[in-house]
């Protein structure tokens, strides 16, 4: 990693057993970063914080908790404020795909992907912008997806989740940019991670390594908006170009 000076050192990350976070975060390591982790697995944040610390992390100290437990989100911004001081970075990195067939047949199923990619990141978003605000500096990068650029019939709930996300974030930039604040959406197309594991494996998926490649660069040119790879901007363009009047007779 280049201009390492410009570089977050101190990263609370969200999600930190994701594929795409600990891309990212096995990047991070070398440059001394001192970390705060959460998810729900203790065995899986211990292996995270055993391999970080192996690639030259200052600290690493985790948190087990539950992203959905709202209520709980001001606690996990205290302990992380106290263990890192001064947070320069924060990632969002949680999520869930569901499945789109229970989500149009059975609204609890659809309220759950809602609460996890939406209303869960909204919750922390708030948070950690009203933080950063304060202190007038900061970067605040949230992973979302493509799926948010267009309802497809094939993962609309999921898409419904991150395209409310991606706006929200719009919001939250275009109010706290000023204050000298960078708010990051990502938008990944298909990564080969465990949660698409089931799918077909095209010629379009990425692999995290490269996904965190162009995250890392987003952060250090401090982007508002990144297409990961990027000729998924180009894609997602044309999808979005459509007319409705095709668009709704297509497979997709």
């Amino acid at each position: 990693m280049n201009n390492s000076e410009s570089f977050p050192q101190s990263t609370l990350v969200l999600g930190a057993t994701s594929a795409i976070a600990m891309a990212v975060m096995r990047r991070m390591a070398p440059q001394r970063t001192r970390f705060f982790l959460v998810a729900r697995s203790h065995a899986k944040l211990e292996a995270v914080r055993q391999d970080l610390l192996t690639r030259g992390a200052a600290s690493v100290e985790i948190l087990v908790a539950d992203l959905d437990d709202t209520a709980f989100h001001p606690t996990i911004l205290d302990k992380a404020t106290r263990a890192l001081g001064n947070i320069q970075l924060a990632l969002i990195a949680h999520g869930v795909l569901g499945d789109q067939q229970q989500a149009q047949d059975d609204y609890s199923a659809a309220e759950a992907i809602l609460r996890t990619n939406f209303l869960s990141a909204v919750s922390l978003i708030t948070i950690l912008a009203n933080s950063f605000e304060a202190q007038r500096a900061g970067t605040l990068a949230v992973i979302s997806s493509v799926a948010g650029d267009r309802g497809r019939k094939s993962n609309y709930v999921y898409g419904a989740s991150k395209g409310a996300l991606n706006i929200f974030l719009d919001g939250v930039r275009n109010r706290i940019d000023r204050s000298g604040v960078q708010v990051l959406t990502i938008r990944p197309g298909f990564v080969a991670t465990p949660m698409t594991a089931h799918l077909p494996q095209g010629r379009l998926f990425a692999t995290p390594d490269v996904v965190a490649n162009g995250i890392v660069r987003a952060i250090q040119k401090r982007s508002d908006n990144v297409y990961v790879p990027g000729f998924w901007a180009f894609i997602m363009f044309v999808i979005r170009s459509i007319p409705e009047a095709i668009f709704k007779k297509m497979n997709l």
